[in-house]
């Protein structure tokens, strides 16, 4: 079933409830747009493509739920509901294009309320369905750049569960094995929530592609010794000079694989290409509760010491000089990121 899906019969969305897996597959629904707000902060749903059609629902679900009679009124409830998803989570820029299509499709001139929350939903099911499109396209172009017999480094989760369907970097290799091709994949754990070896992991075993799970800081390893001939990773804001924000520890796995020669693809939609920020500096990075790596258990016991402090950013920016392609439903994209970002996003074909 699809990450994130509208129950048009109850005017619900309905969320796998990523913090469960893999130990129990749960769907959840919800009615109201802070309740959606609150499952985006506290990772029910995740990455950066189903932040943002959660987000798109999120605005449906707020006509459906509003008691306004009038236009003016409903816009107004609209409003309020994308100040509550947008305050959910800062870095993933998904979130924030999903909230404004939906604001200004709300703005545009309609006869009733009624007609413009049938224009809403309609709009974010067709959003939701363009999204399993834009990431099999990307997954097509992506597993071009994958040969039979590939060994992946794979950081985080940007498979189905990172999107509506498909995914970005883990459906690249996704379609690389449907495809005929064999490869295996180096699931980094990716700490501190560990969305590799809980969430990757699960997806590959349900795709029946081999693959073992390492520790993050194995890497390295693994790159140095010639293991390794590919590192993908998804993206949750790519700036206009291409460096690309994602998952914490993107950046230390990208460094390694450049020093041992060994390319780095980041995949990701159009979408999440922010050309209004002149480079990844200015991509504000959420830090979550020192809790999360406080958490871990040796033994049955904590860790870290009693008292102890962490500090816990959710991701990092890997400098474009580090990244040899971007791939996006557009195509592949290579250096001068500069340049070539603006005709991708200007739909010119062949970069």
């Amino acid at each position: 079933m699809r990450t994130v899906s509208w129950d048009a019969a109850r005017n619900e969305v309905r969320l796998i409830d990523q913090r469960r897996l893999p130990g129990r597959f749960e769907v959840l629904s919800y009615t109201q747009p802070n309740e959606l707000a609150a499952a985006i902060r506290d990772m029910v749903v995740r990455g950066a493509p189903a932040i943002g059609i959660t987000a798109a629902y999120g605005l449906a679900l707020a006509a459906c739920q509003s008691q306004a009679s009038n236009l003016e009124d409903l816009r107004s409830d609209l409003t309020l509901a994308g100040d509550v998803l947008a305050a959910s989570r800062p870095t993933a820029v998904n979130l924030f294009w999903a909230i404004k299509h939906m604001l200004a499709l709300a703005a545009q001139p309609v006869d009733s309320p009624e007609e413009l929350r049938a224009l809403l939903i309609f709009e974010a099911e067709k959003m939701a369905d363009e999204d399993v499109a834009i990431n099999r396209q990307m997954a097509l172009y992506g597993a071009a750049l994958i040969e039979d017999g590939d060994t992946i480094i794979h950081h985080c989760n940007p498979g189905a569960l990172a999107a509506v369907d498909w995914g970005t970097a883990l459906g690249c290799i996704r379609m690389a094995h449907e495809q005929g091709k064999h490869v295996h994949v180096l699931v980094d754990e990716t700490r501190p929530r560990l969305q590799g070896s809980r969430l990757t992991a699960w997806e590959l075993s349900q795709y029946g592609i081999p693959y073992d799970i390492i520790a993050d800081n194995a890497a390295g390893y693994f790159l140095r010794s010639g293991q390794v001939q590919k590192v993908m990773f998804g993206s949750d804001r790519v700036a206009a000079n291409g460096d690309v924000a994602n998952k914490i520890g993107s950046y230390m796995l990208a460094l390694a694989a450049h020093a041992n020669d060994v390319p780095v693809y980041a995949v990701m939609p159009s979408s999440t290409v922010d050309l209004s920020l002149s480079s990844g500096d200015l991509i504000p990075i959420e830090e979550r509760a020192g809790s999360e790596v406080l958490n871990l258990l040796v033994g049955g016991e904590s860790a870290a010491p009693e008292g102890a402090k962490a500090r816990n950013p959710a991701f990092d920016v890997t400098p474009h000089t580090l990244i040899t392609a971007l791939v996006t439903e557009k195509g592949v994209v290579y250096p001068p990121f500069k340049t070539h970002l603006p005709r991708v996003l200007g739909k010119q074909e062949g970069l």
